[in-house]
């Protein structure tokens, strides 16, 4: 099998919790009995995308496993590229793939600067047809974004999802090698189909976004009391992928104080 961590939404922004709370994530997925293949971070990696945040990010989010990050709509491409990939700035689409085993993960870039919105810009169709055709016949794919193109059932993230949903449904209803598509943005645990697949949503570490049947906006739009919580998808020999959702209890937590190092293991 192949497993896959997924965490989202880290919102960093120079404050302790917010990088605690990650950091505890990323520890829990090192003390595992069977640690994950790879880490996807699936956006809003930061607060307001500055470069001093996405330092910050880059060492809570370091691991001696593969790391593999997408922008979300609080993320700045320039800074994210310079920073967090140590490339040169850069304003076009941030797309990337990788082999994960058997597995393709390709990440896509659904951020579009100055909105909260997503969408899919005409290069990263082509980039991601390249990858469709470069992938190996017979081995699964794994799509991840970080605005989810479905309807969730939400006050705020609905009106700011992917745009033009059907376009992408095209793509993934046409191969048969796409086992899921994952994303963030929600702030909330879900699973629904998209275009004939599994679309899995992955919670985030920061705060929990309730649904229309909890939220009457502009009221407790954000749950900042519940711990931070990741998804773990299994894609196993007969390329099905299987997900579960998991609490990451802060218990036993170190506040460290701003002026000194936060580990990943600052614990009692």
């Amino acid at each position: 099998m192949i497993l896959v961590a997924q965490v989202s939404d880290t919102h960093f922004d120079l404050g302790t919790r917010n990088a605690e709370r990650a950091e505890r994530v990323m520890a829990y997925l090192a003390e595992l009995r069977r640690r994950p293949d790879a880490i996807l971070v699936t956006g809003d990696i930061t607060d307001s995308g500055k470069p001093e945040q996405y330092a910050e990010a880059r060492v809570a989010l370091e691991a001696d496993i593969p790391v593999y990050v997408l922008p979300g709509n609080h993320d700045d491409r320039a800074a994210f590229r310079a920073v967090l990939l140590g490339e040169p700035a850069s304003t076009a689409p941030i797309n990337h793939a990788h082999r994960v085993g058997d597995l393709t993960v390709a990440l896509l870039d659904s951020s579009v600067p100055g909105e909260s919105g997503g969408r899919l810009s005409e290069e990263t169709y082509d980039w991601l047809r390249g990858v469709l055709v470069a992938a190996p016949a017979d081995a699964p794919i794994l799509l991840a974004l970080h605005h989810p193109p479905a309807h969730l059932f939400s006050p705020v993230i609905d009106e700011i999802s992917l745009a033009e949903p059907e376009k992408f449904a095209e793509v993934v209803a046409a191969d048969e090698r796409i086992v899921g598509v994952v994303t963030g943005h929600a702030h909330s645990a879900a699973a629904t189909t998209f275009a004939g697949r599994p679309l899995l949503i992955a919670p985030s570490t920061a705060s929990v976004l309730g649904g229309e049947w909890e939220l009457e906006l502009p009221h407790r739009v954000m749950d900042y009391a519940p711990d931070p919580a990741i998804a773990m998808h299994v894609i196993d020999e007969n390329k099905r992928i299987t997900t579960h959702f998991r609490n990451i209890t802060m218990d036993g937590w170190i506040n460290v104080p701003p002026n000194q190092p936060r580990t990943a293991r600052s614990r009692r």
